[in-house]
């Protein structure tokens, strides 16, 4: 099976050193969406949490040396590739959650960014855990 994804949009951010998790990110920049899919922003306004998936387009190529890791959030420890955050994965997709500080035409101003600048985004959907009954959010 072949799988063939491309971008509705990229990420700008003028910043050179970029958090290596949103959970402990600050960082602000833009979400620019293709013209072509700016009608499914609709909705979307500051204030909201939205999940970002996006390709690690600057990432090495992934080999099966890959699958253990040696992490710093491991402390030392080597650990399987699905046990961590890495960008270098089978698959090189990644996923933020971030908040809408604003929302103009194609154009999402975000707080929380771990993306570098011109990341191809490939999906944006609504974050739910924050909903009565789900996990609360925390940073």
């Amino acid at each position: 099976m072949s799988i063939e994804m491309n971008p509705i949009g990229h990420v700008e951010t003028e910043a050179e050193r970029i958090p290596r998790s949103w959970r402990s990110s600050d960082l602000e920049g833009d979400l620019i969406i293709s013209e072509e899919y700016a009608k499914g922003l609709a909705e979307i306004e500051a204030g909201d949490r939205i999940v970002v998936l996006f390709n690690f387009h600057q990432s090495p190529p992934f080999s099966r040396g890959f699958l253990r890791q040696n992490p710093r959030s491991a402390g030392g420890g080597e650990r399987g590739v699905f046990k961590t955050l890495s960008p270098v994965r089978p698959n090189a997709i990644g996923m933020s959650i971030v908040e809408v500080i604003e929302a103009e035409g194609s154009t999402l101003r975000v707080r929380g960014m771990d993306m570098r600048d011109g990341t191809p985004i490939l999906d944006i959907k609504p974050w739910r855990g924050d909903l009565p009954g789900s996990p609360v959010f925390e940073k």
